[in-house]
């Protein structure tokens, strides 16, 4: 049998199993849906949970059991809000790669919100996060909040590293942890694993910012406004083409040339993906006048593409696998470029532990199961 395609019947047993984790190959999965039936819109796999929740609310007797049971066959990285006609339902991962947080209303009632800084805009209190594997449900029924907690306890829970790193608002708390404070701390330890004589510490807007201020603090090198952003441009790193990326960045950030005219500069930023955007700004500041330019980054090298949720599907994507620091330091132009540890990285944030499979290439989960590997433990 072909290993992209799974039977009928294969399918139906998959389904039906309570409580057995599998990661089967989504396009797989997807495209037996559409055999069967099921019409998809776009690329995006929540339409592919959509569906599997669907067909098994026509055979439970509620909405959140369905749910349920379609994380029985799901596995990697996912956060859902679902509304029915009397329920708005909150799910989270098992490994709980994705922040998802629970707020009050002041006149009563409850929000979901992936960062709670969302909740502050609502005017809603933040309660506390969904808990790895948790589905809470608000009925409106009741007016009351419910759990199931059948997947939860897994003790290798691990939120992804980006969520501190790039993705979430500094003004977020993210299980307890103050984003502004992580990146902050990240800058400071950097400061103390990599010093360096200079000027003047810039970050690069916006999430390298607080960074730069932590090492700025540390080092007691002043801080300064380097860059002016183009608010009405997206995140350069997730779009589609090198050109894109390219004339993204050019528009993107201006230089305030005052702050770096004729100084050694430190250069604060979060990552290094492909290594695009590091080039254009450390050329940028060097025209503006600049005479050294030493990068500092608020975390390890991005060696291994993410396959829960970053845009990165191939090692050829990313500059830090094809080269070592000292080729991607030639490579964006810099003077001196350096990386802040992963044991740091933890430190900063108070985390025990964070799923780094970017910085390390040790996933936490299979990449994918076929179903003849699946189908070897199952007992019809």
């Amino acid at each position: 049998m072909n290993q992209n395609q799974i039977s009928p019947a294969q399918l139906e047993l998959l389904l039906k199993m309570a409580g057995k984790q599998l990661h089967i190959d989504p396009q797989a999965l997807r495209r037996q849906l559409e055999n069967e039936g099921a019409i998809f819109h776009g690329s995006s796999d929540t339409e592919v949970i959509c569906y599997l929740i669907t067909r098994n609310r026509l055979r439970m007797g509620s909405i959140e059991t369905a749910i349920s049971k379609t994380m029985d066959v799901l596995e990697g990285a996912y956060s859902l809000v679902i509304m029915s006609a009397t329920k708005l339902i909150a799910v989270r991962d098992p490994r709980g790669y994705r922040p998802l947080c629970i707020g009050t209303l002041p006149g009563g009632g409850y929000v979901f919100a992936s960062e709670s800084c969302a909740l502050d805009a609502a005017g809603a209190t933040l309660l506390r996060d969904v808990e790895p594997g948790e589905i809470v449900i608000a009925d409106t029924k009741t007016g009351e909040l419910r759990s199931i907690k059948d997947h939860c306890g897994r003790p290798d829970t691990q939120m992804c590293v980006f969520e501190f790193i790039y993705f979430s608002r500094p003004d977020s708390i993210i299980e307890g942890s103050s984003v502004h404070e992580a990146r902050k701390q990240a800058g400071r330890f950097l400061a103390q694993e990599h010093p360096v004589e200079a000027d003047v510490v810039i970050g690069v807007p916006d999430s390298g910012l607080d960074a730069a201020l932590g090492y700025s603090q540390e080092s007691g090198i002043p801080y300064g406004i380097g860059f002016i952003k183009n608010k009405y441009i997206g995140r350069t790193f997730i779009q589609g083409s090198q050109k894109q990326r390219e004339n993204s960045v050019r528009i993107k950030l201006n230089v305030i040339s005052s702050t770096v005219k004729g100084k050694r500069v430190v250069l604060v930023d979060d990552s290094i993906v492909r290594g695009t955007t590091s080039r254009r700004i450390v050329t940028m500041l060097k025209e503006a006048g600049a005479t050294e330019v030493h990068v500092r980054i608020a975390s390890p090298p991005m060696t291994d593409p993410c396959f829960y949720g970053v845009d990165t599907s191939t090692r050829e994507e990313l500059i830090s696998a094809r080269k070592n620091t000292a080729g991607v330091c030639e490579e964006i132009g810099a003077d001196s470029l350096v990386f802040l540890s992963p044991e740091s990285l933890l430190k900063a944030g108070s985390r025990k532990e964070l799923c780094m499979a970017c910085f390390t290439g040790q996933y936490p989960t299979a990449l994918y199961q076929s179903p003849e590997e699946a189908n070897k433990d199952v007992k019809c």
